[in-house]
C-alpha cells in the first residue's frame, strides 16, 4: 500500500505559529522533505526543528541554482524543471515503498511555495493532503498592526518579479496590496510604487516573525540591505492618515462608456486616491463609494461652474477628480477644466487629464472595425455652436468620403437635428451606406445595430446613442453565425 503525501504549511517563521495539524501531521511521517539552497540551510527545517525526531528518514531537496547563472541547456528554467522532476521522483520512492511524506514549507505550501511543484507531480497518484500555514501576507500585516483589507478594498497580491510597467499599473488600479519577493527586485518596485503615486503609503517589511525582523517606512530602506524574506505593503486605505503634501491637484478622469469593464488601471487609482469626486452625478453613480472621500455632484449643464470649484478644492491642498464620461479630451470635462484652469489665480494648481475610452471606439468595437481607416468626430449639438457650423462640417467630411462618428445626435430637447444630418449625407452618400447605431454600449440596456443610412429612424436616437456613418468603402458582411458585422479598409483605392 503507497505512503501518504502531506505537504505543510510551517507559517511565516516562528515556530510558534505552527499549526497543531502541523505539528502532528511531522510527528506521523516517516520521512521528512524540505529545501535549501547549495549551502544546505534550511529555513523550513529550522522552523520546524524541534519536532523532527532522530528516527525521521530526512530528505533534502537541495536547488541546484538560486541567483547564479547556469550552464545547464536549458538555462534556469530547464535545471529548475530537471530539479522537481528528480525532487519528486525521490519522493515517489518512499511513497512507492509505503511511507508517509511530509513536504515541509514556509508559509503555505500552495502560496507562492516549492512545495507546490512536487503537489502537480505526485498528487494525481498518491492519497495526498495539504496543510495550510500563515502566510508572510497575514504575518506582515499583523506585524504592522495595521488593517490589510476592510470592507469592499480589493486586496491585491503581486511578485516583484513582474515588469514595472505591469507593477505601476496594479498598484495604481488597486486598494491594498502586499508586493512579494523583493530582494533584487526591491529598486524596481520602488520606483513602480512612486511612479503609481503609492510610495507614501508603502511599508516595509523584512522576516515578519523571525530573528531580525525589520519594519520601516518603504521610502526610508536602501535598496542595498533587503533580503528576498521582505514584502512591500500597502495597507487599506479605510481610516488611514492622509498623506501629507504641498498641494492638491486636479485629475481630469475618463470613465469610459459606462462601467469599472471600461477603467483604464490609471483612472481607476486616480479615482481611488482622490479626496473629493465632481461630476455629472450620472457618471460620478459609477465610480465606487470609498470611506472618507467627498462626492460633489452636479447637473450635466454646468460644466464651467463644476470645473472651477474643482481648481478651488485644489487649492486648498485637496486631490481631486473630475469624474468624465468616455474620454474627458472628447466632447467632455477636460477642456472645460483647462479652459478655467488657464485663468490667472489657477495657473499654479497641477492638472492632469487621463484618457478614456471614447464612444466611439467602444461602438467601433462592438460593430466590427468601421474606423479602419479615416473618419471624422462631429458633435450634432447646437448648444454651444450653430447648426450652420455643423452643416458645414458634415458636408466637408462626407465630400471627402470620411467615416463619421456623430456624438450628441439627439435628446428629449433636441429631436431633429438627426433627420437633418440624415437628409444632407444623402445628398454626398449612397443610400445603403452602412450607419452603426449604438445606445448604452456597456450598459445594461446595450443596443447595437447596423441600419442601411436611408432607413436611419431619428426616433430611435437619443443622447446615450452614437452614430457611425460608413465611407464609400465601409463593408457589411454576414459570419457564419449569422451576426452582422462592418468593417473599413485600410486600402483606399486609387483613383
Amino acid at each position: 500500500m503507497n505512503g501518504k503525501l502531506y505537504g505543510v504549511g510551517l507559517g511565516p517563521g516562528d515556530p510558534s505559529l505552527m499549526t497543531l495539524r502541523a505539528v502532528e501531521v511531522i510527528a506521523e511521517a516517516d520521512v521528512v522533505a524540505y529545501h535549501s539552497a547549495r549551502h544546505g540551510r534550511s529555513i523550513a527545517r529550522s522552523i520546524a526543528a524541534k519536532h523532527i525526531r532522530a528516527d525521521h528518514i530526512e530528505e533534502p531537496l537541495v536547488y541546484p541554482v538560486t541567483t547564479e547563472t547556469t550552464d545547464h541547456p536549458g538555462g534556469y528554467k530547464g535545471a529548475m524543471e530537471e530539479f522537481y522532476a528528480e525532487a519528486s521522483a525521490r519522493l515517489a520512492e518512499h511513497l512507492d515503498a509505503g511511507r508517509t511524506v511530509a513536504v515541509l514549507a514556509e508559509g503555505d505550501p500552495l502560496f507562492y511555495g516549492s512545495y507546490m511543484h512536487m503537489h502537480k507531480r505526485l498528487t494525481d497518484r498518491y492519497d495526498t493532503e495539504v496543510i495550510p500555514g500563515v502566510t508572510s501576507v497575514s504575518a506582515a500585516a499583523a506585524r504592522l498592526g495595521t488593517p490589510l483589507a476592510e470592507g469592499e478594498e480589493v486586496l491585491t497580491i503581486l511578485p516583484g518579479t513582474l515588469p514595472e510597467e505591469e507593477l505601476t499599473a496594479r498598484l495604481a488600479a488597486t486598494d491594498a496590496a502586499v508586493v512579494m519577493k523583493l530582494g533584487r527586485t526591491f529598486t524596481k518596485v520602488r520606483s513602480a510604487l512612486e511612479s503609481s503615486g503609492r510610495l507614501g503609503e508603502a511599508r516595509y517589511v523584512e522576516r515578519a516573525t523571525m530573528a531580525g525582523e525589520r519594519l520601516a517606512e518603504l521610502a526610508d530602506v536602501d535598496a542595498e540591505s533587503v533580503p528576498y524574506f521582505s514584502v512591500a505593503v500597502l495597507p487599506s486605505r479605510v481610516d488611514a492618515e492622509p498623506v501629507p503634501r504641498e498641494r492638491g491637484e486636479v485629475v481630469v478622469v475618463g470613465t469610459g462608456p459606462a462601467g469599472p469593464l471600461w477603467l483604464t488601471p490609471e483612472s481607476r487609482g486616480a479615482l481611488a486616491a482622490a479626496d473629493d469626486l465632481v461630476g455629472y452625478t450620472t457618471y460620478l453613480d459609477r465610480v465606487p463609494v470609498r470611506p472618507g472621500q467627498l462626492r460633489h455632484g452636479s447637473d450635466n449643464r454646468v460644466e464651467a461652474e463644476r470645473a472651477e470649484f474643482a481648481l478651488q478644492l485644489a487649492r486648498k491642498g485637496r486631490r481631486v477628480a473630475v469624474v468624465s464620461g468616455g474620454d474627458p479630451g472628447i466632447f467632455a470635462m477636460a477642456t472645460a477644466v483647462l479652459e478655467a484652469a488657464s485663468q490667472e489665480e489657477y495657473k499654479d494648481v497641477p492638472v492632469r487629464v487621463l484618457p478614456g475610452v471614447t464612444a466611439a471606439n467602444a461602438a467601433a468595437a462592438r460593430a466590427g472595425a468601421p474606423l479602419g481607416h479615416d473618419y471624422a468626430t462631429i458633435s450634432l449639438s447646437d448648444r454651444l455652436k450653430p447648426w450652420e457650423v455643423i452643416a458645414e462640417r458634415l458636408r466637408a467630411a462626407a465630400s471627402a468620403d470620411l467615416v463619421l462618428a456623430l456624438y450628441n445626435p439627439g435628446s428629449r430637447s433636441r429631436t431633429w437635428q438627426v433627420g437633418k444630418a440624415r437628409e444632407l449625407l444623402l445628398e454626398l452618400r449612397a443610400p445603403e451606406t452602412p450607419v452603426v447605431v449604438a445606445r448604452d454600449v456597456g450598459g445594461p440596456e446595450e443596443h447595437v445595430r447596423i441600419v442601411h443610412l436611408a432607413d436611419l429612424d431619428p426616433a430611435e436616437v437619443d443622447m446615450r446613442t452614437i452614430l457611425l456613418v460608413g465611407s464609400s468603402q465601409t463593408r457589411t458582411v454576414r459570419r457564419g453565425d449569422g451576426e452582422e458585422i462592418v468593417w473599413t479598409p485600410r486600402r483606399y483605392p486609387e483613383a
